[in-house]
């Protein structure tokens, strides 16, 4: 017989947390259950209302035409002072009703998965490589790099999830590589205020791949940035920083520092773009990034301070697979560590969110205030970390007094709105398993109403937990 606790374990920590009905359907086999989510590629979401990154592009383009064609007529009918006054159209409230589509379409895909393990693993790696729309275009561009660069490599290998984040526009904008410029390039002279921009090779090493205590000097920051000089966006402009297809990945040959480059102890002499791939194929196999990466999984599944031998049976699954994610995935779920202890990790605001409406079975656009907002309002927006370490992934980092305070009033909201129509006692067992607690089923038994109840339920430790 299965032990009951691994059932609840498996749903709530490995997955987005358990609808009605599913801890029966996972309790054969829980571990199977996770195992066969990674087989096939990965569910993509398919919504004719989100625009790809070559539309978002091209529209960022014609707005910022737009504004400098108003700004030149203003220039030559009023001079400085009134070009200085067109204000022109802000991509931020044009990409405004694409952002919250994107919000809606992922939560929509995380509160209605039959594969909640991978929809878990594609947040995870969307935080890891993460972007912020509070960057001027991100807006438009933060949902489509999740779609396009994110969840379809989340089940491959490592060195093609790490490319095809890197070449992104959303990360070249994001991290300001698409104006990088080596100083020996041939455009170099051509260009006002040209130079290298260290961002993105600095978080590929530090934050991406190596991890801060992974071996790396500034030195090999500055290469490494020279490597990548030149990788950027396809823009419709002409001359040297213009040229290739608005929102693509565009490799301008005329920005890039020319000459071999030392990174991390090795030599690369490759020419062009085929230099870059070729450090980021070496960092992808690195032993000190297969322990950032189990470190990190292992923090984010397991618990805030996973075990040492947790973390190298982890890594050892990186290095000896080459990568090979759902072979890394595995062996994550393999740990004793993993099911030990039944609810060691304290929900984030987002893993709150998803949680609520599995359990509830709500709709992504409820009446009244856009879904995406509770996301604001509980303190953790939507593709909105404060820096390019993607949001914090520890208990202490969300389970303040105040933050919890928001999540009782939500709950009280959600207890009010279904509290007649749903009923906790019987829905408790079903979302918690062997993990409900006899001091909350009498706290359920004891509600003087519906709503109460469903509020108990919400915000009680079990469920604030994974």
């Amino acid at each position: 017989m299965r032990d009951p606790v691994v059932v609840a374990i498996a749903a709530n920590r490995f997955g987005l947390g358990a609808r009605p009905g599913e801890l029966d359907h996972i309790a054969p086999d829980p571990h199977g259950w996770l195992t066969a989510q990674l087989e096939g590629p990965a569910p993509l979401i398919a919504d004719p209302a989100l625009h790809d990154t070559v539309y978002v592009v091209s529209m960022i383009e014609e707005t910022r035409k737009m504004n400098r064609d108003a700004r030149a007529h203003a220039m030559k009918a009023g001079g400085a002072m009134a070009a200085a006054d067109v204000g022109g159209v802000n991509n931020g409230a044009i990409f405004g009703p694409q952002y919250t589509a994107e919000v809606l379409a992922r939560l929509q895909q995380g509160a209605t998965t039959e594969r909640p393990f991978v929809e878990r693993i594609v947040q995870f790696w969307s935080n890891h490589f993460a972007v912020s729309v509070d960057k001027g275009d991100l807006a438009g561009l933060a949902g489509c790099y999740e779609r396009e660069a994110i969840r379809p490599y989340v089940l491959g290998h490592f060195s093609e999830l790490l490319l095809a984040a890197e070449t992104h526009p959303a990360m070249l904008m994001y991290l300001d590589n698409f104006r990088s410029a080596g100083p020996q390039s041939a455009a170099a002279s051509h260009i006002r205020h040209a130079g290298i921009n260290e961002n993105l090779a600095r978080e590929i090493l530090e934050l991406h791949t190596l991890g801060v205590d992974g071996g790396y000097s500034q030195a090999d920051v500055i290469a490494f940035a020279r490597v990548i000089s030149g990788w950027s966006i396809g823009t419709a402009e002409g001359g040297f920083a213009g040229g290739g297809l608005p929102g693509t990945f565009d490799f301008r040959s005329n920005l890039h520092e020319p000459g071999a480059q030392q990174v991390d102890g090795r030599v690369y002499e490759q020419a062009g773009q085929a230099q870059g791939r070729a450090v980021l194929d070496d960092l992808a196999r690195n032993p000190a990034t297969a322990h950032h990466i189990a470190t990190k999984l292992a923090r984010h599944f397991i618990a805030d301070e996973p075990g040492d031998d947790t973390v190298r049976g982890i890594a050892r699954s990186f290095i000896d697979s080459k990568g090979h994610l759902p072979t890394v995935y595995r062996s994550v779920v393999s740990q004793a560590q993993a099911w030990e202890q039944p609810l060691p990790k304290y929900k984030t605001p987002s893993d709150y969110v998803f949680s609520m409406y599995r359990a509830l079975q709500l709709p992504a656009t409820p009446p009244g205030k856009g879904a995406q907002g509770i996301f604001d309002t509980l303190g953790q927006r939507t593709w909105m970390p404060a820096s390019p370490a993607g949001y914090p992934d520890r208990s202490a980092d969300w389970d303040g007094g105040s933050a919890l305070m928001k999540r009782l009033q939500w709950a009280g909201q959600m207890g009010r709105r279904f509290g007649a129509t749903l009923d906790a006692r019987q829905l408790a067992p079903q979302l918690l398993g062997a993990t409900l607690t006899a001091a909350t089923r009498t706290a359920l038994d004891r509600a003087a109403s519906g709503a109460q109840a469903l509020l108990l339920l919400l915000a009680s430790p079990e469920f604030l937990h994974r």
